[in-house]
Formats: structure tokens, sequence, C-alpha cells
């Protein structure tokens, strides 16, 4: 499946909130260029071309290439916050609620990995007052994580010896899905957050990996 198919496909939800239709248009058009040939490489005309807009056209719903980089980061990362945070403040044990974050959080990555490449990828792009708005909401996820870690070690569910550490990994595993999956390979979205789910267990020490499952 192509970026544009595959953005198409999966990566209308995220941006349901834009309006209008055009902003919404050049927006997801953004999204498929950047996926595929880099924020730097990509002209305000490349992105009006695959929106079927003339180039001016862009400029009425937004002033600069980084702009729209600005909008797609922030959606996708208040996207990733909500996952996370669900799953954090759900009920369950630490063992289960982890399991729930990174399977979940997996999944958008895998099932929404045009998305996920440049909101995840594209940070250092993003001019200083933006990029720190983002820095921000990664902060937040990051708390999240290191929260259920946190209460596993404290009911005595997980063996972890550097929580900061442990955390920034399950980070990274999870994040990193969206540079490999693959849609027509031999994993779902829903296997690959089931597989990482059990390995985040693992690495954490977690007594009771079934109750990750139920």
């Amino acid at each position: 499946m192509s970026t544009a198919e595959e953005t198409r496909g999966g990566d209308t939800e995220p941006w349901s909130e834009v309006t209008p239709d055009a902003a919404r248009k050049l927006l997801v058009a953004a999204v498929e260029a950047f996926a595929e040939r880099g924020y730097h490489a990509t002209t305000t005309r490349d992105i009006a071309g695959r929106a079927g807009m003339s180039p001016a056209a862009l400029y009425i719903h937004y002033k600069t290439k980084e702009e729209l980089l600005h909008r797609i980061s922030r959606i996708g990362h208040d996207r990733a916050l909500d996952i996370l945070r669900t799953a954090a403040r759900g009920e369950g044990s630490a063992t289960e609620r982890l399991a729930d974050a990174v399977g979940s959080f997996v999944r958008w990555h895998a099932g929404r990995r045009t998305t996920a490449l440049v909101v995840q990828y594209e940070l250092d792009a993003l001019g200083p007052e933006a990029r720190a708005e983002i820095v921000a909401l990664r902060r937040q996820c990051d708390a999240e994580v290191r929260g259920i870690i946190e209460d596993g070690i404290a009911a005595g569910e997980f063996e972890v010896l550097d929580v900061k550490g442990t955390t920034l990994a399950v980070l990274s595993l999870c994040i990193d899905v969206a540079r490999w999956f693959n849609t027509a390979g031999p994993r779902t979205p829903d296997e690959v957050g089931a597989l990482y789910a059990d390995l985040v267990l693992r690495m954490v020490g977690a007594k009771d990996r079934g109750a990750g499952q139920r």
C-alpha cells in the first residue's frame, strides 16, 4: 500500500477536527508528502498539488509550511497523550494498565503509520516556540507511562532499577514501530500491539504477565 493510500485509508480520523474541507485536504496532503519526502524536501507546491489545489490556495489556510507541520504535530501528540492517559487512568492493576497503554500506543503507530512518522520524527523542523509546545506534550506522555511503572513497583508487580531509563525504553520501542511496520506485512496492528505489550511486561519484570491479557 502506498503512503497516500495508507493515509487516506487509515489517517482520516485524526483530522476530523480540521475545518473547512480544503484545510483538511491540505493537511492530509502535507502528512503524505512529509512522510514520503521529509519536511525539508517538501515544497508548498508539492502539498498543494497533492491536494488538487493551487499553491496560492494553500496560503488561505496556512501561512507557512511550518504552520502545517505544527498543526499535524499538535493533533498527533494530543492523540498520543489521550491514548496513554486513558490507559494509565483506567481500572485494573499496573500490569493490566501498562499492557493496555503499550498495546494501544503501538496499534496507533502501526495503524496510523504515515501520521506517526511525521509526528514523531519531524520535531526538529519546528521553530523554538512550536517545538517547546510539542516537547511539553511529550513530557506528559512520558509522565503517564512513568506513573504506571511507579505504581507497579509500589504494588510489588514490577522489578525496575531505573524508572526513567525504562520509561524511555518503553516509549522508544513503541514509537519505532512507525519506522518499520508494513501494512502488507504478516502482522496486523493488533498482533504487533499484543507482542509489544508482552515484551514490555517482560522488560519491567512483571510477576503476572497473564494479567496483561485479560
